[in-house]
C-alpha cells in the first residue's frame, strides 16, 4: 500500500496506474488469451474488456497459489503453455513478453544481463510438478530441473515496483 492507502497496482506511475504498463505489454504481444490473477486487490475497474479475470481467494497463501490459479485457468481453455509476468513490472516490455513466448522449451524464462526473471513461458508438460502452494512459482522446478530451461535473453526493465520513490 501507498501511503494514501492505495494498492501499489493501482497507483499512478508515468500517468497511469502501474499494472496498466504490465497489461499493456503483455496485450500487444498478441497472446492467444490473457489472464489476469488478481488476489490481494480487485483489480475489475482498470482491466481491459479483452483480459480474462480469474480471482485467487487464496492469494495470502503466496505466489505459488496465484500460479495454481492461472494454470487452471489455462487447462480449462485448453492451452498448451502460459506465459507468466506479474503486474508490477511496468518496464518489462512487449518484445520480450514475444521472446518467451516463441520458445519451445518446457520452461522458457526471460534474462536481463544474465539474470532470471519474468516473463516465463511455462509448457502444460510441466504444470502438474509446479508447486500448488508457498511464496515461490516455478523457480523451484528450474533449480531442480535445469534441463528444462532455456534462457531467453531479453531488453527492458525487469525491476518490479516495491516503493512509491521508483523512477
Amino acid at each position: 500500500m501507498s501511503p494514501d492507502g492505495v494498492h501499489k497496482l493501482l497507483f499512478a506511475f508515468r500517468g497511469r496506474t502501474l499494472v496498466s504498463w504490465a497489461l499493456s505489454h503483455a496485450l500487444e504481444a498478441a497472446l492467444e488469451v490473457t489472464i489476469v490473477v488478481t488476489g490481494a486487490v480487485d483489480l475489475s475497474e482498470v482491466l481491459p474488456s479483452e483480459v480474462i479475470p480469474l480471482h485467487n481467494p487464496h492469494w495470502p497463501d503466496g505466489i505459488a497459489t496465484s500460479l495454481a490459479r492461472a494454470i487452471d485457468g489455462a487447462k480449462g481453455l485448453g492451452l498448451e503453455a502460459v506465459v507468466v509476468g506479474l503486474g508490477d513490472q511496468p518496464l518489462v516490455p512487449t518484445s520480450a513478453w514475444r521472446a518467451v513466448a516463441a520458445s519451445l522449451a518446457p520452461i522458457a524464462v526471460a534474462t536481463y544481463a544474465g539474470a532470471r526473471r519474468n516473463p516465463v513461458r511455462l509448457a502444460r508438460s510441466i504444470w502438474d510438478q509446479l508447486p500448488r502452494s508457498g511464496d515461490e512459482g516455478a523457480k523451484a522446478l528450474m533449480r531442480e530441473r535445469p534441463e528444462l530451461v532455456e534462457e531467453v535473453p531479453c531488453d527492458g526493465d525487469p525491476r518490479d515496483v516495491d516503493t512509491v520513490a521508483f523512477g
